[in-house]
């Protein structure tokens, strides 16, 4: 259980939003949302969460930049990260190889596997 543990989730589409809302919440977890990279970031400095889900292809700003904005920001960087995207193992590999800022916690690629999405947050939570 989460002990209403705060997840802010971040994608462009509403369906993929509505998607991982639901498993979080189902899962006992509060969730707040921003569909661009730019939101994203705003929404991370005032809320605070737990963790964040952060999908890498949105308008506005990518999540790659927002990612590298997230783990550069010193009142952000301790927050995990899943990078959640259709994009594939190209992305990850592409991250992975950015020296100047770390992995991501978690890399998980479209379609999601609720327990699986679960079991890695669980993980990532616990440390």
């Amino acid at each position: 259980m989460s002990d209403n543990l705060k997840i802010l989730v971040v994608d462009d589409e509403p369906d993929a939003v509505n998607y991982l809302t639901a498993i979080f919440q189902d899962n006992g977890y509060d969730t707040i949302t921003a569909s661009d990279g730019k939101q994203a970031l705003d929404i991370a400095r005032s809320q605070m969460p737990a963790l964040i889900t952060l999908d890498l292809s949105m308008p506005e700003e990518s999540g790659v930049r927002a990612y590298r904005n997230i783990k550069s920001d010193p009142g952000l960087k301790q927050i995990p990260v899943i990078i959640i995207t259709a994009v594939g193992d190209s992305m990850k590999n592409f991250i992975n190889k950015l020296k100047v800022i770390p992995e991501p916690e978690g890399f998980m690629s479209k379609p999601i596997i609720p327990d699986e999405l679960m079991k890695m947050t669980a993980d990532i939570l616990s440390q």
